[in-house]
């Protein structure tokens, strides 16, 4: 019989484990938490200095059964969970089950699972970290507090089913702001005039920048036509000249290595991956992945962290990568480590655990979406510790009849590291050779109308980004926040962006003009600060606690009296219910929008709701049709699916593509609005203009 115990949460990390100790090690799974408090109650004693009540988690009685077998059994107790505050309660929960003596050095933590990590830190185990624990109870107890006391004004004031959380409700009011400030935008027009010299053969563009007016370089913005014209008039095209010229470099510096934000942020823009998508194969890379000739084992370092340290084995390792395979003027230093706010910096960044093992050596053993995750953090890993890469940058000044223009060109001559991290799009533009006073022939020039754009709708990675530079959340709560908000249709994703629906506007202003104190920015940005100072041992939880309750009741019992009962009516449409008569209304549902007869529960008649969007199928003679997927991403359809299977993610419009016949797509890009064929292989592409919007 094994001599010592480890318990992990989870089965996979248990037989990577496993594998490593040995056989005088049982290492077992309490698969998750094994208490929490009870879903049917608040189970917060207000009266008794806001005590918690715990519970064994329904389910978990053949488990936790285990467990205490084989702790009686065990001469030592190891208690392995996550390297973080959560893991840490965790673990203390355990403790509580299995009566280990809170003294006793039984805690041990593994930010990466490989073997010289995992028999180092079995050799140094610690006491169970209290402040840790105490920082998640009162993150526990904060938001169970929110939910349980807020949610039922939301039931009774507006619908069943509705939810506030104290992280959840600041996040869905950064979303409903944005939206306030695109309704609100007033558009304005400009103007943009760009001419293409050349010398020789070489072309380049030039565009329009101001004019000389009293011995002095004025900027001037085109707000009309006219204006833009006044321009053309007094351009000669025999008159461009190179008034100035400055040759010089630039550095790009390469990227830190990965946080749980930033890894999320690039996942989502690079891999189209969710939060929460990206977070569950991360989890699989660190507790273990099956690799021929060495078994089980951890393929990156702890996933949830807001540090951008790396060990310096773990640098020593790198740079004889980067030295042996890319040259040693590929070495660097420039990575800088975050001071902008407090991280736990006792935890590493995300990097891989051996930078030998390459994404191609391995991609066998993964599957496809984590063969692209995992390629994605080891070249941010390696690029994080090379050399920046460096620009030969030239800046013109073309001037004609007193009007300037302005061009600008660079090219890379030294890739540092972008010769592993491949993902920007930085790409030569290279000008002609040119002097100061040399005269350049005009090839075209025009006018072209702009209007000023509305901010953009938040993405994962955007809202992501807001949360972190905010100080809202930590890297566990990134996922879960928007999952949440997904799940109750408090927002929806249209065209990959987070749209507030109805219902989660509606809630947004009821909290927000009721809960102001606590649903706020920078109150929730001071709660993780002071969450913080818990973990730290510099504040007492139940203080805090206690500071927060007093104000949650002084709003709750002003909040009681004044919110009015809200109606969201359900918008009627034209389709009769075939078993009643009565006009079908549209409803939300966990996938999204369908009908169902108003009748309700006399008539339970419901059916999918077809969204036509006027624009016939290539494939058959249906209709295409708006669809989405059970996370609530749009796509286009088919309306005869299954027997047509055409699906697109972008828009359709009625136009064939002119070079291969295909039906064309609209799509936002970082150039603005566009159209492209729906071929995947065919490159047609064009801007999208005023008659298709």
């Amino acid at each position: 019989m094994a001599k010592n115990l480890v318990i992990v949460e989870s089965p996979t990390k248990a037989k990577t484990i496993k594998r490593m100790l040995g056989r005088n090690y049982k290492v077992m799974a309490s698969v998750g938490h094994i208490r929490d408090l009870p879903k049917s109650r608040l189970a917060i004693d207000i009266e008794n200095n806001f005590e918690p009540e715990y519970i064994n988690i329904r389910g978990k009685g053949p488990i936790i059964k285990e467990l205490k077998k084989e702790a009686k059994n065990a001469d030592k107790i190891f208690l392995a969970t996550d390297p973080d505050r959560e893991g840490e309660a965790i673990s203390w929960h355990l403790g509580k089950i299995l009566d280990i003596d809170p003294e006793s050095n039984s805690r041990v933590a593994f930010n990466e699972i490989t073997k010289d990590t995992i028999k180092r830190e079995m050799k140094n185990p610690r006491k169970i970290d209290k402040d840790l624990v105490d920082a998640q109870q009162a993150r526990r107890v904060l938001d169970r507090l929110t939910g349980y006391k807020i949610s039922p004004l939301l039931w009774s004031k507006i619908k069943n089913g509705l939810s506030a959380g104290r992280v959840q409700s600041v996040a869905l009011k950064i979303i409903c702001d944005r939206e306030q400030e695109i309704s609100e935008f007033i558009t304005e027009e400009y103007w943009t005039i760009e001419a293409i010299l050349k010398k020789s053969r070489k072309s380049f563009e030039a565009n329009y920048y101001g004019r000389i007016e009293n011995g002095s370089k004025v900027k001037v913005d085109i707000k009309t036509e006219k204006e833009a014209i006044d321009i053309l008039n007094r351009i000669d095209e025999d008159r461009f000249v190179i008034s100035d010229l400055k040759k010089g470099k630039r550095q790009k510096k390469s990227y830190n290595p990965f946080t749980t934000s930033t890894l999320q942020q690039e996942a989502s823009r690079k891999l189209n991956f969710s939060s929460r998508k990206t977070m569950m194969i991360a989890q699989k890379l660190y507790e273990g992945i099956s690799i021929p000739k060495e078994g089980q084992v951890g393929l990156i370092t702890y996933m949830r962290t807001d540090s951008t340290r790396i060990s310096n084995e773990a640098k020593a390792q790198i740079s004889s990568y980067i030295k042996d395979n890319f040259g040693k003027e590929y070495l660097g230093s420039s990575y800088v480590k975050k001071t902008d706010k407090k991280i736990q910096d006792a935890h590493e960044c995300i990097r891989t655990t051996d930078v030998f093992r390459t994404p191609f050596q391995i991609k066998d053993s993964l599957s496809k979406d984590e063969y692209k995750l995992y390629n994605l953090i080891w070249k941010r890993t390696v690029a994080s510790q090379m050399a920046n890469a460096v620009y030969a940058t030239i800046n013109l000044e073309i001037l004609n009849n007193n009007e300037i223009f302005k061009s600008s060109g660079s090219q890379i001559i030294f890739d540092g590291f972008l010769k592993v991290y491949d993902y920007t799009k930085d790409k030569d533009n290279i000008l002609p050779d040119l002097e100061v006073n040399e005269q350049v022939k005009l090839k075209s020039i025009d006018k072209t109308q702009h209007f000023t754009q509305p901010p953009a709708r938040y993405n994962e990675a955007s809202l992501i980004k807001k949360l972190e530079e905010l100080g809202i959340g930590r890297p566990s709560t990134y996922s879960p926040i928007i999952s949440t908000l997904l799940s109750r249709y408090y927002v929806v994703v249209d065209e990959k962006r987070l749209t507030p629906t109805e219902l989660g506007l509606t809630v947004n202003e009821v909290l927000y003009k009721n809960f102001k104190d606590l649903i706020n920015e920078e109150f929730t940005a001071n709660m993780e600060d002071s969450l913080d100072k818990v973990a730290d041992g510099e504040m007492y939880w139940k203080d805090l606690i206690a500071n927060f309750y007093e104000k949650l009741k002084k709003d709750l019992d002003v909040a009681e009296k004044n919110i009015q009962k809200v109606e969201i009516r359900d918008e009627e449409t034209d389709i009769v219910c075939e078993k009643c008569g009565r006009n079908m209304v549209i409803k939300m549902g966990r996938y999204g929008k369908f009908l169902a007869c108003p009748g309700f529960p006399d008539c339970r008649n419901t059916k999918p709701l077809v969204e036509k969007i006027d624009v016939a199928c290539p494939k058959c003679d249906g209709d295409i049709v708006i669809k989405r997927t059970k996370k609530g991403r749009k796509f286009y359809g088919c309306s005869n699916y299954p027997k047509c299977d055409f699906v697109s993610w972008n828009e359709p419009i009625d136009r064939k593509c002119p070079v291969c016949g295909s039906i064309l797509t609209k799509f936002n890009s970082r150039q603005g609005k566009q159209i492209k064929c729906s071929n995947d292989k065919c490159n047609y592409r064009e801007k999208e203009n005023d008659s298709e919007k």
